[in-house]
């Protein structure tokens, strides 16, 4: 499917993956959901199919335990589920951010649709912000995403946005993503989920302080061409022991110094700048159909668990 830029709206500087309408700063969420092409609802209804009885009468029959979920606005399908999947609203994810943005200094700064509404989103900046060395500045969002076809748990997750490139990497902590995921399953509670994903300065600082380890931390050419062969060898939706030659190609290529950023100090030949130039590949030059489904690799797909595979090897180099 082609992007569709009426289905994304943000404030600021043209975000990373370059889609949506502008917004002015501080415009209330009613505002959000019109421009977002988040004012609609995901309706349900059961699951039918036309049947023929032994005399010839057609009526129509249903599906036990399945129901099919639409669009209210323009009554698209969006996928059939089981009929204990719960629901998130277009509305709840704009509301997660009400009281972040009311109350605790956060400004909403993108948020949309994507693959015709079946994933919903939402990033706000916290106003948490870091500087490495050489002017390398990073700062804190969380993300709020769902999905309405069974492809994602409600996740909340905190992301990072390294200002000079828009690449975007999740932070993670203590070995695990610092993020929080509700399983359609179950009922989703916004603030039960801010209160476990725990909302403050200790995750960032920690994430902040592993990047800085990373950016103390030289790296020779044979450990960065070592690095990036094993990452892109047995990567999802290649054959098992295959390198995929031009992707390392090219994150070698950015890592060296054609990168956006690549000649920082904090980047410049350093573990840090082995991330970033996978980050950047990912994020802006991978190949795609189109840049929503480049978007949503990104963040939810093969490409995140590149991104944070390579973090990980990064700081098993910088042990």
């Amino acid at each position: 499917m082609s992007h569709l830029v009426e289905e994304m709206a943000y404030v600021g500087r043209t975000p990373w993956h370059g889609l949506g309408n502008q917004l002015d700063s501080g415009q209330p969420l009613d505002v959000w959901a019109r421009q977002a092409g988040l004012n609609w609802s995901i309706e349900e209804s059961p699951v039918q199919f036309p049947v023929v009885d032994g005399e010839g009468n057609e009526e129509l029959a249903s599906v036990p335990g399945s129901k099919v979920l639409y669009r209210s606005d323009n009554q698209a399908p969006l996928s059939v589920v089981g009929d204990r999947f719960n629901v998130v609203q277009p509305e709840e994810v704009l509301e997660f951010y009400r009281d972040l943005t009311e109350i605790s200094g956060f400004e909403l700064e993108t948020a949309g649709s994507l693959k015709g509404g079946r994933k919903l989103w939402a990033l706000a900046r916290t106003g948490q912000s870091t500087t490495l060395k050489g002017g390398d500045q990073t700062d804190a969002y969380v993300l709020l995403a769902t999905a309405c076809d069974g492809s994602m748990a409600t996740t909340a997750q905190f992301t990072s946005v390294r200002v000079v490139c828009n690449n975007t990497l999740a932070v993670a902590v203590n070995g695990a993503g610092g993020a929080v995921k509700v399983k359609h399953s179950t009922q989703f509670d916004a603030e039960a989920v801010k209160k476990q994903l725990g909302i403050s300065v200790t995750a960032w600082d920690e994430f902040m302080y592993r990047l800085k380890t990373l950016s103390d931390r030289k790296v020779k050419d044979r450990e960065a061409q070592d690095f990036y062969r094993e990452l892109f060898t047995d990567i999802p939706g290649q054959p098992a022991g295959k390198t995929n030659e031009r992707a390392m190609k090219q994150a070698l290529s950015m890592f060296e110094g054609n990168g956006t950023g690549s000649q920082l100090a904090s980047s410049n030949g350093t573990a840090y700048g082995l991330v970033n130039a996978v980050t950047e590949f990912i994020d802006h030059e991978r190949r795609a159909k189109s840049v929503d489904h480049r978007l949503d690799s990104a963040w939810f797909g093969n490409g995140a668990a590149i991104k944070e595979r390579a973090f990980e090897k990064a700081l098993a180099l910088a042990a």
